[in-house]
């Protein structure tokens, strides 16, 4: 009790969760319970959060809305940061989009719609907040972050605030200097084009067909399960292993695309974690390819 009377002198008390299930606040719906579930509205909160972390040699976890995330069935032993719902603010000045690191990629584009600034219809329909997608450079159909960030304001893991410019970013395939030096997003400038507003739509349009069409949006999933090797597509290394719909319980290979695990329904993440690890090792086998997971996980497996 005493580490939850400690993180309500920190931030409001409707702010701090004790045993908060993880599958609620993951788009794979799986995950055991976190210690601690603290939604900060703030920086000096975070930095304040963990802080007290550190001191007290608890292990803490950052994440946004959970879309690349899998946590361990036994939960999160620790305190879970989420940046989401309440640092999720966008203004746009000019060509320029500031944004907090909770904001979802698709409000982000919808601002930038309404604005008639073109460069963002890429990250339109990816599932994710700013912040993550700055830790792994997100990108989709020709597009990524690199390409459309100014700055970004990070916390480092010595609680010290930096803007950095987009050139220091380290920012290559799936990763970032967020990523290597384990940074915390706070906020980022977003810098764009102005352009026709119907042909922005049309593209966003287009995309979104692109993904209802091709991607398992009716079922819960992490998205895109693998990185890409390169040279190569997860999905068709793993469509060509003969993979296309294979189970590990209620996790699946993706009838749809070969590139996704899906829940499909009652998943626990150690099936999620066998189907990967036998999908790994069976397109091996069959191309001599070694695939690397894409999705993030954390707590007791």
């Amino acid at each position: 009790m005493e580490l939850y009377n400690r993180l309500c002198t920190i931030t409001k008390q409707e702010n701090v969760m004790k045993d908060e299930p993880m599958k609620k606040h993951t788009t794979f719906r799986i995950g055991g319970p976190a210690d601690y579930f603290v939604t900060p509205e703030s920086k000096e909160e975070i930095q304040a959060i963990v802080e007290l972390c550190k001191k007290e040699e608890i292990p803490y976890s950052v994440i946004g809305n959970g879309s690349n995330l899998l946590v361990g069935d036994k939960g999160y032993r620790g305190v879970i940061l989420q940046i989401f719902k309440k640092m999720n603010q966008i203004r746009v000045e000019g060509n320029k989009i500031h944004a907090g690191a909770g904001a979802l990629l698709s409000k982000i584009a919808a601002a930038a719609l309404a604005d008639s600034l073109t460069g963002f219809e890429f990250a339109a329909g990816i599932p994710g907040t700013l912040g993550g997608a700055v830790r792994m450079n997100a990108g989709a159909y020709g597009g990524e972050m690199k390409q459309v960030l100014e700055s970004v304001e990070v916390m480092t893991a010595d609680g010290e605030f930096l803007t950095i410019p987009v050139e220091e970013m380290g920012l290559a395939y799936r990763t970032s200097v967020v990523e290597q030096k384990n940074y915390i997003v706070l906020e980022a400038v977003i810098s764009l084009k102005k352009g026709n507003p119907e042909k922005i739509k049309e593209v966003m349009d287009d995309l979104k067909e692109k993904r209802v069409t091709k991607q398992p949006l009716e079922y819960a999933s992490a998205g895109s399960t693998f990185k890409r090797p390169e040279g190569y597509f997860a999905g068709k290394l793993i469509e060509d292993a003969g993979l296309r719909g294979f189970r590990v319980g209620d996790a699946q290979v993706s009838e749809k695309h070969c590139g996704f695990v899906i829940n499909r329904g009652n998943a626990s993440a150690a099936e999620v974690m066998e189907l990967m690890r036998q999908v790994e090792d069976k397109v091996e086998e069959n191309s001599g390819v070694r695939l690397e997971a894409e999705v993030r996980r954390i707590g007791e497996f």
